[in-house]
């Protein structure tokens, strides 16, 4: 069976009428020197039967600090990444400045095979980024996220 993950595509709309993307980038060792292509929508696994919406709400807040507001969140079309991985996704209006306040925390042996534990963020920067900014920045296999809310947007 597939892992499950549900993730929130934030966007808004700059004064200039720019629709702009919240990014989040992955903390830990291994994506530290790594910037483009390494970027996500804010996400995580779920288990099956669960309600992937609470789930992605609830990532979306672990991984940036911020709480989504009350506003329509609209359902997009699942992807399958390479890792076979399935993720659900939505589309919600957010309008805070702050793209980052504080991540949870994963542990790992760090260096490897030294015994010694380390904390790391889940997540170690986010931001906000135009759409061409975005498709630099994003994991390949989240690019047709980016193409349904651009349709989504401009109908």
């Amino acid at each position: 069976m597939s892992k499950l993950s549900a993730g929130i595509l934030a966007y808004n709309v700059s004064p200039k009428g720019e629709l702009k993307v919240l990014l989040v980038h992955p903390g830990g060792p291994f994506w530290k020197n790594k910037d483009e292509g390494a970027w996500s929508i804010p996400k995580g696994e779920y288990l099956e039967g669960e309600d992937a919406l609470l789930a992605a709400k609830r990532e979306f807040t672990e991984e940036t600090g911020n709480v989504l507001p009350d506003s329509e969140c609209i359902p997009l079309q699942p992807l399958k990444i390479k890792s076979g991985k399935v993720i659900t996704a939505w589309a919600t209006k957010a309008a805070f400045d702050l793209a980052f306040i504080k991540s949870n925390e994963f542990e790992m042996e760090w260096p490897p095979r030294s015994g010694k534990k380390q904390l790391f963020p889940e997540v170690d920067k986010a931001g906000w980024f135009t759409m061409d900014e975005a498709r630099v920045k994003i994991n390949a296999g989240q690019m047709t996220f980016l193409d349904q809310l651009i349709a989504i947007t401009s109908q």
